[in-house]
């Protein structure tokens, strides 16, 4: 039980607390990188992707590559970090705590794509998870076709898996995708272009919520059940982010999707309702313990 240090013993006690401290071995946690904009809102963006990591058991660092002025009824602004001030963080993280995983989110400016693939090379990343965010729910274009094309030919290359959405994987293959069939198709030819595995995302009217994991040359499906919840806000953010941080921790490639997945189901069966439009999730629905107690309780 936690009780409050009396102000005449804080420092005495804080130094025996100290000095306890010092005597247990150091423990190292798994860390994992977020490159993405931030949501003021805290559903979407680098705050879901920090609280993803840190109920899924890592150290989470971030990398802010925009300011959204933003809530559940939607954008109202966005200010865009510059090139170099980006590379300076990514300078800070990578020298001093190196990640894991690394997720990278919504970019929506060509130049930072490319500082990103340069730190990314430069400093060898491992295990990162690329959201292709480009197409909005209702289908509308959210970066240029320069930002697109550069995507496509500095970032995707160096990532260990895409996870497209259906508008997003139609964008990246120019097909239509009307069936569980295309969607193998599709799949397959984006890991076959940029040399890595592909998570084509099921949901958007098409196969319920089953997803397709291509990787290797073969194919698995991770079959999922519809939750009832039109608080959907950062979902795409938090499997990826989710997926990242099981492969910090060690998971394989399919392993680390299937924990990710039921973990995104449990945070949508939270049932959470805030705001007056699509709500964010429950990203902290299994962490229960003394400090999440409210009044009363």
């Amino acid at each position: 039980m936690y009780s409050p240090i009396p102000r005449e013993h804080k420092y005495i006690t804080y130094i025996v607390y100290t000095a306890g401290m010092l005597r247990r071995e150091k423990t190292r946690m798994r860390t994992a990188l977020t490159i993405a904009g931030s949501d003021s809102s805290g559903g979407a963006g680098i705050q879901a992707d920090i609280k993803t990591m840190m109920a899924n058991g890592v150290y989470a660092m971030s990398a802010i590559t925009a300011l959204t002025a933003q809530n559940t009824t939607g954008v109202t602004g966005i200010l865009n970090a510059t090139p170099e001030f980006l590379g300076q963080e990514l300078d800070c993280i990578f020298t001093d705590i190196f990640p894991d995983a690394v997720k990278i989110g919504m970019v929506s400016e060509k130049e930072l794509i490319c500082v990103i693939a340069q730190k990314l090379k430069h400093y060898q990343a491992k295990n990162i998870v690329v959201d292709p965010v480009m197409v909005a729910t209702s289908g509308a274009r959210l970066i240029s076709e320069d930002a697109i094309d550069t995507l496509k030919q500095k970032l995707f290359p160096l990532a260990t898996v895409l996870t497209p959405n259906i508008p997003e994987a139609e964008v990246l293959t120019g097909m239509k995708i009307k069936s569980a069939e295309d969607m193998i198709k599709a799949a397959e030819q984006i890991s076959k272009e940029y040399d890595c595995a592909v998570l084509c995302k099921g949901g958007h009217q098409l196969n319920d919520a089953n997803d397709l994991l291509f990787a290797n040359g073969s194919y698995h499906w991770f079959k999922g059940k519809r939750i009832d919840n039109p608080n959907t806000h950062g979902t795409g953010c938090t499997l990826s982010s989710a997926i990242a941080s099981n492969l910090a921790k060690g998971y394989d490639l399919q392993t680390a999707v299937e924990r990710a997945k039921e973990y995104i189901s449990g945070a949508l069966a939270a049932m959470l309702d805030l705001g007056a439009g699509s709500g964010p999730m429950d990203h902290g629905f299994a962490i229960e313990n003394e400090f999440t107690k409210e009044q009363g309780e």
